[in-house]
């Protein structure tokens, strides 16, 4: 069996930044313990895997540990894939996936994903959440992570979180924000318990950032950048209920997976 893979860094304009995803287009389901075997062996912090339906195309996500309900790079990755080589006229793809529907457009070379918002709400921290974090917290709320907001941008250069600590997290992950400058505002987003100890640019994540900032600052229109190693950019505006999460994509590497029956 052959399986068509792309390798997209996301959030960028330029290789070897932003946030790698591989993404394999599917004529059909493969079974479930092969959809994961291959992204384990890809090892990347998500593969997406996606297969025509009507006019939509249902969408799923693998990181080397899990499946997740919802992956913005890997989704901002797999559009681009479907423009750039599966139907170059196209300027929107509708994706199907266990977080509703989830439409990408794009303009020139910038591709604009409509999210699910997911504002995050005051919650109680545990006890490892701050241990193995770091740092001195101003805020702690949480949505589908752990949010945590702190002063400045450098608090947030500055965490060396204890990822054993984190991985006993009873949410999907951790983001850490704070104001930025000159963007609106900065993260970064740990999820050691999928497998991922911190993910290089992670659009889901703005999800919950983007209507905390826009409340915070009084406008819907936002910059982010998430400031990890690799670094990304993102261009956020808040919806109400929906988000756009928009940004670049490049293409790293394609190729084919030899799998043998």
């Amino acid at each position: 069996m052959e399986i068509p893979i792309y390798q997209v860094d996301a959030f960028t304009g330029r290789v070897f930044s932003g946030n790698p995803a591989a993404v394999c287009p599917l004529k059909g389901w493969l079974p479930d313990d092969l959809l994961q075997a291959i992204a384990a062996e890809n090892n990347l912090s998500e593969t997406a895997f996606f297969v025509p339906e009507g006019d939509a195309y249902p969408i799923r996500w693998f990181t080397p540990a899990a499946e997740v309900d919802l992956c913005g790079h890997a989704t901002l990755a797999s559009a681009y894939v479907f423009f750039s080589f599966l139907d170059k006229t196209a300027r929107r793809v509708r994706f199907s996936s266990r977080s509703g529907p989830l439409g990408v457009a794009r303009s020139s070379d910038m591709l604009a994903m409509d999210f699910p918002s997911q504002p995050p709400v005051p919650c109680k921290a545990p006890p490892a959440l701050l241990s193995s974090l770091g740092g001195n917290p101003a805020e702690i709320l949480c949505s589908e992570d752990y949010f945590v907001v702190y002063e400045n941008e450098e608090d947030i250069r500055n965490l060396t979180p204890d990822m054993a600590g984190l991985a006993s997290l009873d949410l999907r992950g951790v983001i850490a924000t704070a104001p930025g400058g000159p963007a609106d505002f900065v993260s970064r987003f740990f999820a050691p318990a999928l497998g991922i100890p911190e993910d290089p640019v992670t659009g889901s994540a703005h999800c919950a950032l983007t209507p905390y900032w826009a409340k915070r600052l009084g406008k819907d229109d936002l910059y982010a950048r998430q400031i990890s190693g690799r670094g990304g950019e993102l261009y956020c505006r808040n919806l109400g209920e929906r988000v756009a999460i928009s940004g670049r994509a490049v293409l790293y590497m394609k190729g084919i997976i030899e799998v043998n029956d």
